[in-house]
Parts: C-alpha cells; sequence; structure tokens
C-alpha cells in the first residue's frame, strides 16, 4: 500500500544576526521546515528556489533592507503569492505604514515573544491554507462547467461572458464585490446539469417533442444534486442555486420550481438574463447570432415577465461594457 506523508510547511528565516536566527530555529523547528538566509540577496535566491510558505523577514539588514526585499518578492510573480511578516525591533507607526505599504502581512516586534511568534505563524499559514482550499474549489467548479460546454456542443466562451455579465450586472445592482466575483466563479456551474441529460436530446438537431423538452427540464435539478451538499463554501452554495433557479421566471411561469419574483435568489435571477442575453448573439448549429439591437428589443419585451425589471434596465444602461465584453471573449473561428 502506497504511503503518502505531508510535509510540514517551509519557512524562510531572514536576519542578519545568526543569535535571531538560532532563537527562530529553536522555537520553530518541531513544527516546519525552516531554511535560512543571512541577507536579502540570499533571501530572495532561496524564495525563487525554495518557495516556501511563509517569510520572517527582518528589516534593518545590511546591503538591502527587509523593506527593499519585500518589494522585490512582490514584484516577481513567482514569489508575489508568498506572506512576509516583518520581525524587526523597528516601531513607530511610520514603519509599520512603510512595512504594509511594501507587501508585508503582520509585523512581529523584537525582542521577539515566542507565543506571538507561533501565533503569528499558524495564522497566516491558516490563511495560506484557506486560498489553497479556494482555488482548488474554483478549479473543480472551472472543470465541471467545462464539462458540461462538451455535453452541450458549446464552446468556452460561453460561459466567460455570461459570467461575466453576471459580474458586471451583479455589482451594477448593488452587490459587493465579494458577491459580485463569487458569482462570477460559481456562474459556469449553471447548466452541469446537462451532463446527466441523454445526448439523444442534447444533441438533436430538430426541435424537440414535449416530452423530450420536460426530460431536458430536469437539468437544473440534476445540477443541483451534482454539486451536493456545499458544506460551509460559498462558492459552491452559490453555483447550487444558479444551477437550480437560472430557469426560474419573473411572473412564475419557469421551471424547475416556478418560483416568481424576489423568491427566485438575486443570483437566480441575474444569471438568467446573462445566459439569455449570449445565447440570443451567440451562433449556434441551429440558428444565427442576433444583433444587440435585436437581444436587447426581445429582453425589454420580457421586462417583468422572463426577467426582473430592474435588471433589464440595468443591462441596456451598461450596453458598452457588456459589448466589450462580448468582444474580449468572442469565439476562435
Amino acid at each position: 500500500m502506497l504511503e503518502t506523508k505531508i510535509a510540514n510547511p517551509v519557512l524562510l528565516l531572514v536576519d542578519d544576526e545568526p543569535a535571531n536566527l538560532r532563537v527562530l530555529k529553536q522555537l520553530l523547528s518541531q513544527q516546519y521546515q525552516l531554511v535560512f538566509a543571512r541577507d536579502g540577496y540570499e533571501a530572495l535566491e532561496i524564495a525563487s528556489m525554495r518557495r516556501p510558505d511563509l517569510i520572517l523577514l527582518d528589516v534593518m539588514m545590511p546591503g538591502m533592507t527587509g523593506f527593499e526585499v519585500c518589494e522585490s518578492l512582490k514584484s516577481n510573480e513567482v514569489t508575489t503569492h508568498i506572506p512576509v511578516i516583518f520581525v524587526t525591533a523597528l516601531t513607530e507607526d511610520m514603519d509599520e505604514a512603510k512595512g504594509f505599504e511594501v507587501g508585508a502581512v503582520d509585523f512581529i516586534t523584537k525582542p521577539i515573544s515566542p507565543a506571538v511568534v507561533k501565533a503569528r505563524v499558524k495564522t497566516h499559514l491558516s490563511l495560506v491554507r484557506a486560498e489553497a482550499l479556494m482555488e482548488s474549489r474554483l478549479h473543480v467548479v472551472q472543470r465541471l462547467g467545462r464539462a458540461a460546454e462538451y455535453k452541450d456542443n458549446e464552446t468556452g466562451m460561453h460561459v466567460m461572458r455570461m459570467s461575466h455579465f453576471s459580474r458586471e450586472l451583479a455589482l451594477a445592482y448593488g452587490l459587493s464585490e465579494e458577491q459580485a466575483t463569487t458569482l462570477l466563479h460559481a456562474a459556469p456551474m449553471h447548466d452541469i446539469g446537462k451532463i446527466g441529460i441523454a445526448d439523444s436530446i442534447m444533441l438533436k438537431p430538430g426541435k424537440l417533442t414535449d416530452e423530450e423538452f420536460k426530460d431536458m427540464q430536469r437539468h437544473p435539478e440534476i445540477g443541483a444534486e451534482i454539486i451536493g451538499d456545499c458544506g460551509d463554501s460559498l462558492l459552491f452554495k452559490v453555483a447550487k442555486s444558479v444551477s437550480m433557479t437560472h430557469h426560474e421566471k419573473w411572473d412564475g411561469t419557469g421551471y424547475p420550481k416556478g418560483l416568481k419574483g424576489e423568491e427566485i435568489p438575486i443570483e437566480g435571477r441575474i444569471c438568467a438574463l446573462a445566459d439569455v442575453f449570449d445565447a440570443l448573439t451567440s451562433k449556434r448549429p441551429y440558428k444565427e447570432a442576433w444583433s444587440i439591437e435585436k437581444a436587447v428589443e426581445f429582453i425589454q419585451s420580457q421586462k417583468g415577465k422572463h426577467f426582473e425589471p430592474k435588471l433589464v434596465d440595468l443591462l441596456v444602461a451598461m450596453l458598452p461594457k457588456i459589448v466589450e465584453i462580448k468582444e474580449a471573449f468572442k469565439e476562435i473561428e
């Protein structure tokens, strides 16, 4: 049986005083892998090669100050993501302000408190792990969204456009930057349920029969089932909601639940409009792309029916931005 062991996080300790490095080594060596640098130039070289999980960095060093080292780390795409904690005898507010300005995440003052050092290191490594987990969840969402595109005979450009439309609509509606970005990342999952629909229906070139269309209408619930229990992941909760509600209509005639008005979550209302607008203005095997003008005219005719009136007005008002997104993610011939 293959056994694997998750390695301890790697910390880079940078200080020109050997005594300070010995103190930190004694304090941290039981829980972490440690690498050491005696000056800024060596620190930059090691950081690029080893890519540590966290850097503890002295400020006052000969040749290159900690502030300069941090600036260099943050300007290099290989090391920019590595959190830096300054360990320094400097205590002036202006020194802390300078540190945060160049990209540090925290300050520890000398002489160090062992409890403080351990707590700060643990906290920032936890944040690194949380960010890595978010990135992995995002990757899963994007890959599943891509799988649905293959099933639907579409390119990745459709989900890219409708996701960015959704983000811009969310911001215009008044949602926060964080909420809008979450929707941007969740929107690609809107049609994941199509994986569970038979190819004979999904790839049929002609009009679906009533029975086939009824089967097609199962894909929102299939999508919600595929995403499953979301636990504490906001990204997956929003993705599940989008999958389940992007075919609901403002007047209650949509599916699968026949939700009406604000019974439909805002993420479902936004993605419904973004999805339809891009579908109308994109070429498909069974139709030519509509002009922006024709699509807008149709969407305005569905104001208060299929779509929330406020969202329709926002879409019309932000058409230049929408067109810009369409051009940025246009199909490759």
